[in-house]
């Protein structure tokens, strides 16, 4: 099969966000496929939907796809616009932590000058909190490991525990009131 054109690529990229919006408005596999399909004897909407499914099919004059082969291409390209989606958020997050690194670099060299040149107690404070929400942000720090022990540092028994009694227990594990 040759590499879709361009104009093909948007066309298909256009169709998985119509996917993605039909299914978000709750309607079933198997209407998408039909609205979105290239056939128009198929096509809810009587229309040849451009890059529609089974495109292939139509353009040589063969049998439309079957209603499961049309929930088939309805699911994966919802998955498909959704994983791409998930792509890019995960590429957008990562840019966001490094523009909040370079961010805390620039004031942190504020507060690291102020804090050694001047002995300005507030500065090495400030400079402390900003390494810390560096270090934080760019997951630095080890993981903090809790136990709980029950009396004489034996085992602590929930089985029979409330959700109270759960909910007081991890708020005392968490450093607040039991």
């Amino acid at each position: 099969m040759a590499r879709p054109t361009k104009a093909q690529r948007a066309a298909i990229a256009q169709r998985r966000a119509d996917a993605v919006e039909l299914k978000l408005a709750g309607v079933d596999w198997l209407t998408i496929g039909r609205k979105l399909a290239a056939d128009p004897t198929i096509n809810s909407d009587g229309l040849a939907y451009p890059q529609g499914y089974g495109v292939e099919l139509y353009q040589k004059g063969r049998e439309a796809p079957d209603d499961a082969a049309l929930i088939r291409y309805a699911c994966k390209d919802v998955s498909q616009a959704l994983q791409e989606r998930h792509t890019e958020l995960d590429m957008s997050v990562d840019e966001l932590r490094t523009i909040h690194h370079l961010r805390l670099e620039r004031l942190f060299f504020v507060a690291f000058r102020r804090a050694v040149k001047d002995g300005d107690l507030p500065a090495v404070d400030r400079a402390l909190r900003i390494l810390e929400r560096d270090s934080r942000l760019l997951g630095l720090d080890s993981p903090v490991r809790t136990e709980l022990s029950g009396p004489d540092a034996g085992p602590l028994e929930v089985e029979s525990a409330t959700a109270d009694e759960l909910a007081r227990l991890i708020a005392f594990a968490e450093g607040g009131d039991a």
